[in-house]
């Protein structure tokens, strides 16, 4: 699914009133209905909404949202904000079929008894903070008790750029139109969008097919056209053999858990090395791993020979002692093939920057935020944080996997797929090993590294949201998603 800009947005409206033939008020009552149909299927006519109407089209979405929900048997109060002899002409043929009076809003208007607000005051195309009386409104709405939905998007909030301004509608759930919006995908953002959805409004696919977008939001269907499928006559060698790097005294259990959600993952064949203490921890807890032992009993310092491997995975647990950082540097050094490198990995070369020129291209980078922030530097907003992550990604060749609510993952060429899957269950300490060893699965496999981070993201999430459904998010962890993998393989598949 593409996530376009604003002005692309403004053109595929265009190009839909144009070539469905269609017209910019029809097409809004379409719109409308959609939000409704999403409405009515959450809420009862026992609440009591009061919608907030702006004068542009947006406004004019809420005028007809409100006629429609009113006809559902809903009770709405309807406020108008804003001049309205300077509305927009598909506002004011709504505002001529609404059959209620309305408020004009000029002071603080009267919530009491409201249980939902409907924001639909500004749209996508807003260009400059909101100031002045508008802001007070805002500021009214969001001191109320009542639950509050935005219409496409938050009244207030930039869908393509850095929001400067804290007078932006703070809602539960937002319901966009057609495609999510790029300020959706940040953690900044989230207290004022909530939950969002999108519904269908059936605007152009073609316009949408041929759009020119480097923003993606990953989506189930897409995954499934990934998925290598398996063939009778397939063998363990078919299916590649991966080699995990990880542990060290006292985080041997980074090792395991990597090890096994590469197992699960589907690798053919899986070499596991470890330090001297993790020897029998390994050969006890996984029967089908391989393990080859380092000669140091408590972490690692000497480079494996990675050429007979089809994939290698390293940093989980393995610690940042010198002989460890040189061990590193020789593995860079001497590697042909993208590598996984994750963990210890990277804050080894947070502090050794020079190894980042030695990186394979390809490779699979996976940060958390400080992790990234270690690597790259910190960045004033979310925002500037993509754009070095891109700029990162295509100057170095690498592919970046910013680990978070939305995983944005940056290709070498520019490209960025955030992840729809995940939960917050699935934020504790492991839960990023078991990513290192889906990533490293999926490399020995045969997956194009673009294919295994796209691929392996969503699995991994898929996994954490599966395990939600049996243990609650509190109590759920890496265990769990890793148990759960095989599920969400059958998902994918049966889609």
């Amino acid at each position: 699914m593409k996530i376009l800009s604003v002005e692309q947005i403004r053109k595929l409206d265009d190009y839909t009133i144009k070539h469905e033939p269609i017209s910019s008020v029809e097409l809004m009552e379409r719109a409308s209905k959609a939000f409704v149909d999403w409405f009515v299927e959450r809420f009862d006519t026992s609440e009591v909404i009061a919608t907030f109407c702006g004068i542009g089209n947006n406004g004019g979405d809420g005028l007809a949202i409100s006629r429609l929900l009113m006809a559902q048997g809903f009770s709405v109060n309807v406020f108008v904000v804003g001049n309205i002899d300077k509305a927009s002409k598909d506002f004011s043929i709504n505002l001529e079929r609404l059959d209620i009076s309305y408020n004009v809003v000029q002071e603080k208007p009267d919530l009491s008894g409201t249980s939902v607000i409907i924001d639909a005051i500004f749209g996508s195309g807003l260009s400059r903070p909101i100031e002045g009386e508008l802001a007070k409104v805002i500021g009214y709405i969001n001191e109320s008790t009542a639950k509050v939905v935005s219409v496409d998007i938050p009244s207030g909030l930039f869908a393509d750029q850095y929001t400067n301004n804290e007078n932006i509608i703070r809602a539960d759930e937002t319901v966009t139109f057609q495609l999510p919006k790029l300020a959706f995908m940040f953690p900044n953002n989230y207290k004022f969008v909530g939950d969002w959805h999108v519904v269908d409004i059936g605007l152009s696919p073609a316009f949408i097919e041929k759009a020119d977008s480097s923003f993606h939001y990953v989506t189930i269907e897409m995954v499934k056209d990934l998925l290598k499928p398996s063939s009778k006559f397939d063998h363990k060698g078919s299916n590649g053999h991966a080699l995990i790097i990880a542990g060290a005294y006292g985080t041997i259990g980074a090792a395991i858990m990597a090890t096994k959600a590469a197992l699960k993952t589907g690798t053919g064949l899986l070499t596991v090395n470890v330090p001297r203490c993790g020897y029998a921890i390994i050969q006890s807890s996984i029967p089908e791993a391989m393990t080859i032992t380092d000669s140091h009993d408590e972490y690692l310092t000497e480079p494996q020979n990675i050429d007979k491997y089809d994939a290698l995975g390293i940093g989980p647990g393995i610690g940042q002692q010198p002989k460890t950082t040189k061990a590193l540097a020789n593995i860079l050094k001497n590697a042909v093939k993208p590598l996984v490198l994750d963990a210890d990995a990277l804050n080894i070369i947070a502090s050794q920057s020079e190894l980042m020129e030695i990186i394979p291209k390809k490779s699979i980078l996976t940060p958390h935020l400080k992790e990234f922030e270690r690597l790259f530097g910190t960045c004033e907003n979310d925002f500037k944080r993509l754009e070095k992550q891109i700029e990162i990604a295509k100057k170095h060749g690498l592919i970046i996997i910013l680990k978070g609510a939305h995983t944005s993952i940056a290709l070498p060429e520019g490209m960025v797929y955030f992840n729809s899957t995940g939960n917050p269950g699935m934020a504790k300490g492991g839960s990023g090993d078991v990513l290192c060893g889906i990533l490293t699965s999926l490399l020995a496999q045969g997956y194009a590294p673009e294919g295994a981070a796209i691929f392996g993201v969503y699995l991994h999430g898929m996994a954490g949201d599966l395990a939600r459904e049996l243990k609650h998010e509190k109590s759920m962890g890496p265990t769990d998603i890793i148990e759960a993998i095989s599920e969400a393989y059958h998902l994918i598949d049966n889609r």
